[in-house]
């Protein structure tokens, strides 16, 4: 079964999202900021990464970047979820090394087939 970190600061946010997950068979945890989610990544090494970019701290470019330069975390792929919509966000989110980048609000089918699909890899 594969385990999915969710790294975003709404308590909202990560409960929708783990209840789709889970439904359809991941295990999930999560993180509240960017720090915790670099930390958590590197204790648990899960098998995908959901990262938010608006964070507390450390944000999500941050953390991304951090992840992919640590030999120890690099091949955990990371799907940007955030409301930052703009293309500029996208692009800039894709260059720090996310796989992929959705736009809030996400609907559960489209997180599951995104997650199914980064895994598949």
């Amino acid at each position: 079964m594969a385990l999915i970190l969710i790294v975003d600061d709404s308590p909202t946010e990560v409960f929708v999202m783990q209840k789709a997950l889970e439904k359809h068979g991941f295990q999930t945890a999560a993180a509240e900021n960017g720090a915790e989610g670099i930390r958590k990544a590197k204790e648990m090494r899960p098998d995908l990464i959901f990262m938010d970019i608006v964070m507390p701290g450390v944000n999500g470019y941050q953390a991304t970047r951090a992840l992919i330069n640590d030999p120890e975390t690099s091949l955990i792929p990371i799907i940007m979820v955030t409301t930052k919509g703009q293309e500029t966000d996208r692009v800039w989110g894709l260059r720090q090394g996310a796989v992929d980048y959705l736009v809030k609000p996400v609907s559960a089918q489209a997180l599951v087939e995104k997650a199914q699909a980064a895994l598949a890899v």
